[in-house]
């Protein structure tokens, strides 16, 4: 699939086209670009914390390299995992946890 297309785009094609537009063009589009009111940065600790807290630890694959290129720090992201342990439980941070020392290995 040729690069120009969203990550959306890439991952499900034609199959839900008016769900890849709202992705695409509502939240990131329109919802993650209102940096004014909330930074892009802090936008990505929210969202790599409420993921963590649903159990949507699979989400986390796109999420954590996101909040990396936005400015968070390994450590940053880490300790939201850590904090956010006592309130979401504490698989789901092992869970997260796991995924962000396998994700961060392969960033360096």
């Amino acid at each position: 699939m040729p690069h120009d297309q969203t990550p959306m785009q890439r991952m499900m094609g034609d199959f839900a086209p008016t769900f890849v537009e709202l992705t695409d063009d509502v939240l990131f589009g329109t919802v993650w670009a209102r940096t004014d009111e909330l930074s892009s940065r802090d936008r990505s600790l929210v969202t790599i914390t409420s993921l963590v807290t649903a159990g949507n630890i699979e989400q986390l694959n796109a999420h954590i390299p996101m909040g990396l290129a936005n400015g968070l720090t390994e450590d940053e992201i880490t300790e939201a995992i850590t904090h956010v342990a006592f309130y979401a439980g504490w698989p789901r941070a092992v869970s997260a946890l796991t995924l962000a020392q396998k994700l961060f290995s392969t960033e360096a």
